[in-house]
């Protein structure tokens, strides 16, 4: 698949998941404000009506206040009162003796009958006007004496914890709240024990004017807090979570989907530079085999032993290298099932990496370099395949000669210590070249070569340090790489000792 058709289909994903994600929250949040508009109606409508509770109150209060006031005064004028056929009836001095005076005067010209209608009439009537009066002076005391009394007379705590109580529940709201009393000056009158911590923020804090038509009141002002608005606004909304939780693991496994095509590309492409490495690794030494055959087939190469001698030289040299190609391939061919092959067993760590070594030392001295053994450890004994650990120590140690800088003899080192009573470390040194920072953290992933920049005599598949990590991982140890350009690399492995 091309590069542009894959960035096609990750961009179209990509678009329809945020299009899906913002959808999603889009609807989330109407909803929210949804819920959030329909609290605030019923609260203000509760609120109001708590409000028209504590004016009727008021009301009440002076109009039984009047009553008490009337009645105390029509005490001491016991001749001016009338009594009617539904009960009887206290008036005003003034107003009584009015009307007594007029019914003593016409009752001796009229029938007993019209003047009993008319005396009824005028009992009425006067009813009327005393109950206007009255409704009329107590209209008058609240506008003009209301705001004299104190605000917590005028609104009691207990009261209006009632009414908020039950305009809530009759508006189905059913929760806890606190309230306080403000004053024109914005000081609190009272307020409930829990209303500071009530007011987390201004979305969860509602207000109403308290005597509003009363201009004298100045602006005295209810406050309530509801601490557990949320619990009302986002249960609508909890169905929504499991949406939101697939449409996440939906954009994890796309992205991780992507990442993976990306692996599979990139791996295509190192194996496809691969099988070109090896076919150039291979083809020489085939080539210089099949150049060494035909020398073989001249009769005057057979007759000159030097001749010979050279054509086999080169047959046996490109022989061995072309084995040693080979047993690349199949190290990497047992990557995967290598832990099943193994052979674990008692090995002598520091005798295996003599013997290497003392095999090495000739290739190394044919560049004009030296190679060292520091075999200090107190005990070297491991618990490895002997086989793959000495195609460990050989795999460092021919990168070390590979990498090595043209205008330096190459000097290696390989060094063993116990850094404690249960491990070896075991480091190889060299003075070549050098890896960079960047390449450090990939050089043990399968398939991947470190740029050599100009040079074109250093071949290989990209295997031999991926084959290191592997074994080592497999014997319980680990290994890291420390290098600096231009100045060589040390690599340093620990490995658990025999128990």
């Amino acid at each position: 698949m091309k590069k542009s058709t894959i960035w096609l289909v990750v961009i179209l994903m990509a678009v329809t998941l945020l299009g899906l994600l913002f959808m999603q929250i889009m609807y989330i949040e109407k909803m929210v404000k949804m819920r959030n508009d329909h609290f605030r109606e019923l609260v203000t409508l509760s609120l109001f009506n708590v409000a028209s509770n504590l004016e009727r109150d008021e009301t009440k209060y002076f109009l039984e206040k009047h009553i008490d006031n009337s009645q105390q005064r029509l005490v001491k004028f016991e001749n001016s009162q009338f009594v009617a056929n539904d009960g009887s009836f206290n008036q005003s001095s003034s107003f009584s003796k009015g009307i007594s005076t007029r019914f003593n005067n016409d009752k001796n010209d009229l029938s007993p009958k019209f003047n009993y209608d008319r005396s009824r009439q005028e009992i009425l009537k006067g009813e009327y006007l005393y109950q206007k009066a009255l409704l009329n002076e107590v209209i008058l005391n609240v506008l003009e004496h209301a705001s004299d009394r104190p605000i917590s007379e005028r609104v009691d705590s207990s009261m209006v914890r009632i009414y908020i109580e039950q305009e809530l529940l009759r508006n189905g709201l059913n929760m806890p709240f606190d309230f306080a009393v403000v004053n024109q000056s914005a000081a609190v009158v009272y307020s409930t024990n829990g209303y500071e911590k009530s007011v987390k923020s201004e979305d969860n804090v509602y207000s109403q004017i308290l005597f509003p038509n009363n201009s004298n009141s100045g602006n005295v002002t209810l406050k309530v807090a509801f601490p557990t608005k949320s619990d009302y606004v986002f249960p609508t909304i909890k169905f929504m979570l499991p949406s939101f939780a697939f449409t996440f693991l939906l954009m994890g496994l796309f992205i991780y989907t992507i990442i993976l095509i990306f692996r599979q590309k990139k791996l295509s492409e190192i194996k496809n530079d691969f099988i070109n490495n090896m076919t150039h690794e291979f083809k020489t030494p085939i080539s210089s085999i099949s150049l060494a055959a035909q020398m073989l087939d001249d009769e005057a190469v057979v007759k000159s032993p030097a001749l010979l001698k050279q054509a086999s030289t080169v047959i046996k040299d490109e022989t061995k290298r072309l084995r040693f190609q080979v047993e690349k391939v199949l190290q990497m061919s047992m990557f995967d099932r290598t832990s099943a092959t193994m052979k674990l067993q008692e090995v002598d760590a520091d005798s295996v990496i003599y013997s290497v070594v003392n095999t090495y030392k000739l290739k190394v001295e044919k560049f004009g370099g030296t190679i060292t053994a520091n075999l200090n450890s107190d005990d070297p004994i491991v618990n490895v395949d002997e086989m793959h650990f000495t195609n460990v120590i050989f795999n460092l140690l021919d990168n070390a000669i590979k990498y090595r800088r043209e205008d330096v003899e190459p000097k290696l080192t390989v060094t063993t210590v116990n850094p404690d009573t249960s491990h070896i470390t075991i480091t190889v040194e060299d003075n070549g070249i050098g890896i960079k920072r960047d390449d450090l953290k990939k050089i043990f992933e399968k398939f991947y070569r470190v740029s050599t920049g100009n040079r074109h005599d250093v071949k290989g598949f990209g295997l031999g340090l991926a084959y290191v990590h592997k074994m080592i991982t497999l014997f319980g140890g680990t290994i890291k790489a420390e290098s600096e350009v231009g100045k060589g690399s040390k690599f340093i492995i620990t490995l658990p000792l025999y128990k």
